[in-house]
C-alpha cells in the first residue's frame, strides 16, 4: 500500500467495510456539492422572481438543496461513526494476526518495532488520538469542504474563468504558505511519540493495578500525577509548535486573500454594472465565489493525520514482523518428531538478540541424554532463558544447530516439534478463563486428564473446573502467585499425558516456599520419570533433585556433573550451593529462635542471657 498516510488510510476503508465505504463516500460528494448547488439554485430563483417567471420548479429545487443540507450531515455522520468502528476493528485483527501469526517471536521482542506496535495497538483507545469512529466526522468535514470548495470554482468557471483561476490559486497557495510554516506538517514527528509513550507510560503506571501497591508504599502517588500532567503539557507544547501559524506566512496569505477578493469583486462589480450579468447570475457568482474559501487552508483536517498513522505503522508492520519472527523453512526431512529417544544436544549454538551489542551464547555446547533430568544453574544474564526459547524454537540459532536424535530442528516443522514439548516459563500466562480451560487451553484434553494433571501439581483444591480464574467474571475467584503457579505446571503436566516428551520449567515455583517447590519439584520429576526434562533455578535444594547440573556462564557450560560430583569438585557450583544453604540454615535459626523468645514472652518466662522487658 505504497503512497502518502491520506492515500494509505483511503485505499483502507473500501478493504475494510466495502459497502459501508462506498455509501460514506457518496455521501461525502453529495454533501461537498450542495453549497454549489445552492447557489445555482439561489441563482435561478432570483432570476425568476425578477422576470416573473414560474416559482414552481426553482422553489422545488431549492427545497431538495435545503433537506439535503438538514439530513446529510447527520446521516453521514452516524455512517461514519460505524465506518470507523468497523475499520478500527478490521486494523486490529490485522494486528493480531501480525501478531500471532510468525513462528517465531523475534518480532515481539524488538527494539525497533515498538513505537509501531504501540502506535498499532493503542490507536482507539483514545490513548494517542481520537478514536476512528470520532475522527471520521472530522475528517469528513475536511474532505467535504475541500469537495465543496472545488465544486463552487468550477461554478465560478462557468461565468469568468479568470476569476475562478485567480480565487482558486489564491486559495491553494495559502496550502503552500501555510505548509512552509508547518502548519500541516505531521505531528507525530519521533520526539512527539517519545513525548507521546512517556505521557502514556505514566498514566499507566497511574491507573493499572500493578503498580499500586508500590505507588502508596513509596507515597508516589502526587509524583505520578505531576509526572503525567510533565509529559502531557510537553506533548501538547511540541504539537502546538507543530501546527501553530508563523507570522510572515500568515500575513502574506492574508494579503493575497484580500487583494485577489477585491479584484475579483471589482471585476463582478464592473460586469453588472456594465450589464453583463443579470442580477441571478450575479447572486450565483458570487455565493460561489465566497464557498471557493472552502478550500483554503489545508483543506483537510487535523485528524487525518492522526487516523493515518496507525495505517501507516501497519502497513511498516507488515513488512517487517513477518520477517521479524520467521524461521529457517523445514526442509521436509521428517514430519512428525517421536520424541528425543537418545538425546538432545546443542552443538557449537551461538546467538545474539536483534539489535544486541553482544551474543548471549557463544560456541555453547552440551548433551541432555533422553529421559533424565537436567538442571540449569548460573548468574542472571547468563543465557538461560534464551537456551528455554531456542529449544522451544521461539527463535533459530546464530550459529551452530540444535540437534533432537541427529536431526536439526531446523528440519522439522515448529508445529509438530511443540507438539512434543511442553514449557512453564517464569511469566506463564494467567488466562481470565475457568480452571478447566487454564490447564487445557486446547481444549483438547479430558476432564479426567486435567483433573490428574491438577493432581500432580497440588492443584485441585483450588477451585471447580468451571470456575472462572478472575473475580471480574460472575462467580469468578481470584489465586495467590503460587497457587497460580501450580496452575501453570498443571498445563504442562497435561501437556505431557497428552504425549509430550520434553518438559521445560523456567523458575516454575519461584512464588512457592523452599518446601513447597521441593515438593511439587518432587510431584514433577514423578510425573514425567519417561519424559527429559530440563530445569532453570535459582534454588538448589531444588536443582540437587536433577538427575545432573549445568553450570552456565557468559553463555558457556563452565562445569556439569551431579550434585555430589560438582560439591566435590569445589567449583562455582559448590561455592553457589554453600552460600545459598547458609543463608537458609541462618534464616531456619532466627525463625527457631523468634518462635523460642515468642513462647517464652507468652508462658512469662525468658531465655538464659536475653531479658524481656515488658511497658504496662
Amino acid at each position: 500500500m505504497p503512497g502518502r498516510p491520506e492515500w494509505q488510510f483511503a485505499a483502507l476503508l473500501p478493504r475494510a467495510a466495502p459497502m459501508l465505504a462506498t455509501f460514506w463516500w457518496i455521501l461525502l460528494v453529495l454533501r461537498g456539492l450542495l453549497p454549489a448547488a445552492f447557489a445555482v439554485v439561489m441563482g435561478v430563483l432570483v432570476a425568476a422572481v425578477q422576470e416573473g417567471g414560474s416559482l414552481a420548479g426553482p422553489l422545488t429545487a431549492m427545497a431538495f438543496v435545503f433537506v439535503g443540507l438538514q439530513t446529510l450531515s447527520p446521516l453521514h455522520q452516524v455512517v461514519g461513526k460505524n465506518l470507523g468502528s468497523r475499520t478500527a476493528a478490521w486494523l486490529y485483527d490485522q494486528l493480531t494476526r501480525l501478531c500471532v501469526t510468525p513462528p517465531g517471536i523475534g518480532h515481539l521482542e524488538d527494539p525497533a518495532l515498538t513505537t509501531d506496535l504501540g502506535m498499532a495497538r493503542d490507536f482507539d483507545l483514545g490513548i494517542t488520538g481520537l478514536p476512528l469512529s470520532v475522527s471520521m466526522d472530522f475528517i469528513a468535514a475536511g474532505l467535504v469542504e475541500f469537495v465543496g470548495g472545488v465544486a463552487a470554482t468550477i461554478v465560478v468557471a462557468f461565468y469568468s474563468p479568470l476569476a475562478a483561476v485567480v480565487l482558486a490559486g489564491t486559495w491553494l497557495s495559502t496550502h503552500w504558505l501555510l505548509r512552509e510554516s508547518a502548519i500541516w506538517k505531521d505531528r507525530n514527528t519521533d520526539e512527539v511519540r517519545e513525548a507521546q509513550r512517556h505521557a502514556d507510560y505514566s498514566y499507566r503506571i497511574a491507573v493499572d493495578p500493578p503498580a499500586a501497591k508500590e505507588l502508596r508504599l513509596f507515597g508516589l502517588g502526587h509524583w505520578i500525577v505531576e509526572r503525567f500532567a510533565a509529559r502531557r503539557r510537553r506533548l501538547h507544547d511540541l504539537r502546538w509548535e507543530a501546527t501553530r501559524l508563523r507570522q510572515k506566512p500568515v500575513v502574506w496569505s492574508l494579503l493575497l486573500i484580500i487583494g485577489a477578493n477585491l479584484l475579483v469583486f471589482a471585476l463582478l462589480a464592473q460586469s453588472a454594472l456594465n450589464g453583463e450579468f443579470s442580477l441571478g447570475e450575479v447572486v450565483t457568482f458570487a455565493s460561489a465565489a465566497v464557498s471557493t474559501s472552502m478550500i483554503a487552508f489545508g483543506g483537510l483536517s487535523w485528524a487525518l493525520d492522526g487516523a493515518a498513522m496507525p495505517v501507516v505503522a501497519m502497513h511498516r508492520l507488515q513488512q517487517t514482523m513477518a520477517r521479524g519472527g520467521a524461521l529457517s523453512a523445514a526442509t521436509g526431512k521428517l514430519a512428525e518428531v517421536p520424541g528425543p529417544a537418545r538425546e538432545i544436544r546443542f552443538r557449537n549454538v551461538s546467538f545474539q538478540y536483534p539489535n544486541a551489542p553482544h551474543p548471549v551464547l557463544e560456541a555453547f555446547d552440551l548433551t541432555i541424554p533422553a529421559g533424565s533430568s537436567l538442571a540449569i544453574v548460573g548468574q542472571n544474564g547468563a543465557g538461560k532463558t534464551t537456551l528455554a526459547k531456542l529449544l522451544c524454537r521461539l527463535y533459530d540459532p546464530s550459529g551452530g544447530s540444535i540437534e533432537v536424535d541427529g536431526i536439526d530442528l531446523r528440519d522439522l516443522p515448529p508445529a509438530s516439534w511443540r507438539q512434543r514439548l511442553t514449557a512453564v516459563f517464569q511469566d506463564f500466562v494467567r488466562f481470565e478463563w475457568s480452571l478447566r480451560d487454564n490447564v487445557a487451553p486446547a481444549g483438547d484434553a479430558s476432564d479426567e486428564q486435567i483433573l490428574a494433571a491438577l493432581n500432580q501439581a497440588g492443584a485441585t483444591h483450588l477451585a471447580a473446573l468451571d470456575t472462572p480464574l478472575s473475580k471480574a467474571y460472575a462467580g469468578g475467584t481470584d489465586l495467590s502467585g503460587g497457587q497460580w503457579q501450580r496452575v501453570a505446571l498443571a498445563r504442562a503436566l497435561c501437556a505431557v499425558q497428552r504425549g509430550a516428551t520434553v518438559v521445560l520449567l523456567d523458575e516454575p515455583t519461584a512464588q512457592l516456599d523452599v518446601r513447597g517447590e521441593a515438593e511439587i519439584f518432587s510431584r514433577v520429576l514423578a510425573a514425567t520419570r519417561h519424559c527429559t526434562t530440563i530445569l532453570i533455578s535459582h534454588r538448589f535444594s531444588t536443582v540437587r533433585q536433577a538427575d545432573r547440573i549445568c553450570v552456565l556462564e557468559e553463555g558457556r557450560v563452565i562445569e556439569l556433573g551431579t550434585h555430589d560430583e560438582l560439591m566435590a569438585l569445589g567449583g562455582r557450583y559448590c561455592t553457589m550451593f554453600t552460600l545459598q544453604a547458609a543463608r537458609f540454615v541462618e534464616d531456619a535459626a532466627n525463625s527457631q529462635e523468634e518462635s523460642v523468645d515468642v513462647l517464652s514472652q507468652r508462658s512469662g518466662n525468658s531465655r538464659p542471657g536475653r531479658s524481656i522487658t515488658t511497658h504496662r
